[in-house]
Parts: structure tokens; sequence; C-alpha cells
């Protein structure tokens, strides 16, 4: 038992020192590929697929967790005389919460398993191979594209995820039960800060970037064969929804003591 625990823990620290690398060369390469038209030229068709053909389950899911949302907040506002200011808490929650959490979860959904198919069957086709052997440098020709697409697109879809979560909480309040729509527009504007929006984008930038390395890494490290490309699609899922879970966490308390500290030290001055 011990020493197939010890073999896994050095397996672990094995790929977690290859992911750091891994992630070291793509940063090198980052910097040059953002002022290359060449690196632009194989990005924008990439932020085509990241971006529209995942709109649509973006637009679906920010509509439902909005409707949710409304419906299962008004009963509760409404008994303590509250229910004008449901759209606060609907809107607050998407922004600074659901909004990003949900965007990443379907992009490592839709487009990370994507990516890591894609990037896994190459590896299995030899083709990252073939172009090491050209000369090129695979990080730089395949990874540094899609995680570009993946870092710059991902807040895009937060805020349709966010918007469209509004409206549908709008819809209902106003439509459904009878609240006035100019008293849930006000409340919104007047509760909702710069500072909770930026938590929001903050947090969809992390995530879109975990995302396309982590998805990156796994397709660039598949076993070979059918099963190996399905395994690390699975994998590539898995551990992206893990890391938005963690980092989400990680951020919104660092942020929230940021915001707390900045607050005081303020109110003192």
């Amino acid at each position: 038992m011990f020493a197939a625990l010890g073999a896994k823990t050095i397996t672990t620290l094995g790929s977690l020192g290859q992911f750091g690398t891994f992630s070291w060369l793509m940063v090198r390469w980052l910097i040059p590929g953002l002022v290359q038209i060449r690196s632009w030229a194989r990005t924008i068709p990439l932020m085509y697929e990241v971006g529209n053909r995942t709109l649509p389950v973006i637009a679906v899911t920010g509509t439902f967790v909005g409707l949710v949302l409304a419906v299962q907040s008004y009963d509760q506002l409404k008994a303590a005389g509250f229910q004008d200011r449901m759209g606060v808490l609907v809107t607050l929650t998407l922004v600074q919460e659901l909004g990003p959490v949900l965007a990443g979860v379907m992009v490592a959904g839709r487009v990370g398993g994507a990516l890591t198919a894609e990037l896994g069957t190459m590896r299995v086709t030899e083709q990252i191979s073939a172009l090491t052997v050209m000369g090129a440098d695979p990080i730089r020709q395949l990874v540094v594209p899609r995680f570009l697409a993946c870092i710059l697109l991902t807040p895009l879809l937060t805020f349709f995820c966010d918007l469209f979560g509004c409206l549908a909480g709008w819809g209902v309040a106003v439509q459904l039960k009878h609240i006035p729509s100019s008293p849930y527009w006000y409340y919104i504007e007047d509760a909702i800060m710069m500072w909770d929006i930026m938590v929001g984008f903050i947090k969809s930038v992390v995530f879109g970037g975990a995302i396309g390395l982590i998805s990156c890494y796994k397709g660039f490290h598949c076993r070979k064969g059918a099963e190996g490309v399905g395994r690390a699609c699975t994998e590539s899922f898995v551990v992206s929804f893990i890391t938005i879970l963690v980092t989400d966490f990680i951020i919104g308390y660092f942020l929230s003591g940021l915001y707390r500290g900045l607050y005081g030290f303020k109110s003192l001055v």
C-alpha cells in the first residue's frame, strides 16, 4: 500500500513539474506572439470557434440560471418586504460568482474538450513530432493561439452569461411577479459597483487561462490510441472544473480581504 502511495505521489509530482515546464515554455512564446501578425492570423479563427460557437450554450445557461435565481429569491425577499431589490441579489450573484464560474465550466466542457481532442489526435498521428522535425516549435504554433483565444474570449462569454441572466431575472420580476421595472433597475444601479464587475472579470480571465493551459497540456501529453485521447479529454474537463472551483475560492477570498483593507483605509482617511 505504501509503495503504491509513494509511486502515485512521485507520478503526481512529476506531472506537476512537467506542467510547470509546459506553462513556462508557453509564456516564453506568448509575448512575441502578441506582436506578430502570423500569430494573430492563427488565433482569430480559434477565437471564432471559442466565442461564436460557445455563445448559444452560454446564453441558455445564463438565461435559466437567472430564471432560477429570480424564482427562488422572490418569496424570501417578499417576506421581508424587499422584493423590489430582487434584481440586486440576482445581478450581484451572477456578476461576482455564478457568471464567471458557469461560463468557465461551459468553456471547459465545450472548448477545452475540443482543444484536448484536437491536439491529442495530432499527438497520436505524430503531427506534433513532424512540426518539431521541420524546425517549428509546436508550443508556439499550436498552444499560444489557443491560449490567447481562451483567455480573451472567456471574459466576453462571461459578460453575455451575466447579461442573459439579468434579463431573465428582470423578466420574472416584472412580467411574472409584477414588480415595477424602474425600482428594479434603480436598486441594481445603486448597489452594483465597479469593484463587483472587476471581481467577475478577474475570475473569468484566470479561468480562461487555466482552461487553455490545462486543455493544451492534456492534449500534448495524451497516451497513444483512441482510448488515450478519450481519457485525456475526460481528465482535461475534470481538472479544469476542479481548478475553477479552487481558484474561485482563492481569488474571492483574496479580493474580499483586499476590498475590506481598502475600504477600511479610505474610511480612516
